[in-house]
């Protein structure tokens, strides 16, 4: 009995094994943040009457994570520099939702401008009374090689992406510890784990901000109830590009590029979601290869070394040549 029970034991064992093995090269997300988006929490149940406060919610993902909470019956702030496309927003989450028009407060904010970011705070607890849930999606991209941009660049990027995301939080934490209760979520990105070409001042800064929040998260062990997340998307359909830093600050970006080989949207916001209302603490978002790339570099590094030679050697020559470096891993090099 006792042969026949660890022999079942054995191969359950392998068998669950393997199904996620061959589940794996089909899923868009890190296997924790699936079960919790399968079987978890619904976030149309834990989220609704929350006040969420959403930074760079005037485009990308920050927009399509105003619809999809608006739909869960959640109170949003909606933050960013451009306060006619926040009103946008507001207008199609009215339309969309079963929100009153009080229940979206239009608070447009500049990461760079820290010394305002007190006074925004204050303001978002004088309307709603409390800040449940701030997302810090606001930031900027990179599209520039290391030995043709300015430092002041760089400066730039970890401005915006890191202390301006810092600053914010910090009043935010506050408050949010004065309750004992909360949650912070940043959306980071592949680039926080790995790295690329083309992007080594944003990479610098999204590393910054998952080594800032691993470490927060250790810190506040006297408040189990405030909960810290870091989000990890690959490449999503957005026009974050558009906003992205070249060679000097104000050299633009002329095209966002091909956008269709990347992730929708409406999925990474909807496994977003998912991840805050079952507490996931890291999430890992990807089509694939990009998904098995993070975990390539999370347990092969050096294979994922040889990997990132390979490819970016082919993203950079896409870029030099003037074509789009983000649709580079799915078409040949341009002659340059």
């Amino acid at each position: 009995m006792y042969d026949f029970i660890a022999s079942a034991l054995y191969y359950s064992i392998i068998l669950y094994g393997l199904i996620h093995f061959l589940l794996f090269f089909f899923v868009d997300a890190d296997f924790t943040l699936l079960w919790a988006s399968l079987v978890g929490r619904k976030p149309e149940a834990k989220l609704k009457g929350q006040v969420v406060w959403v930074t760079g919610a005037s485009s990308g993902i920050g927009e399509e994570l105003a619809y999809q909470l608006a739909r869960c019956g959640s109170r949003l702030v909606l933050s960013a520099r451009r306060e006619g496309e926040l009103k946008r927003v507001k207008r199609q989450c009215l339309e969309c939702s079963s929100l009153k028009d009080e229940d979206i407060l239009i608070l447009p904010l500049d990461l760079l401008e820290r010394t305002t970011h007190e006074a925004k705070t204050k303001a978002v607890i004088q309307h709603f009374g409390r800040i449940d849930i701030l997302i810090n999606n606001g930031g900027r991209s990179q599209r520039s090689l290391f030995l043709d941009a300015d430092v002041e660049v760089y400066q730039a990027l970890m401005d915006v992406n890191f202390l301006g995301t810092l600053s914010l939080t910090k009043h935010v934490l506050s408050h949010m510890t004065r309750r004992g209760i909360g949650a912070i979520v940043t959306i980071s990105s592949l680039l926080g784990l790995a790295g690329g070409p083309l992007a080594t001042g944003y990479a610098a800064s999204k590393h910054a901000l998952q080594g800032f929040f691993k470490s927060l998260q250790a810190e506040l062990y006297d408040y189990p109830d405030i909960f810290i997340s870091t989000v990890c998307p690959g490449p999503v359909q957005s026009f974050i590009v558009h906003n992205a830093i070249r060679e000097n600050l104000h050299k633009p970006v002329t095209s966002a590029g091909e956008q269709t080989h990347k992730m929708p949207t409406s999925r990474c916001v909807s496994l977003i979601l998912a991840g805050i209302a079952n507490g996931v603490k890291e999430m890992w978002i990807a089509q694939q290869p990009f998904l098995t790339y993070y975990y390539i570099w999370q347990y092969t590094p050096t294979l994922a070394w040889f990997i990132t030679n390979i490819l970016g050697k082919k993203r950079v020559q896409n870029f030099k040549a003037g074509g789009d470096a983000d649709s580079a891993y799915f078409s040949k090099p341009k002659n340059s």
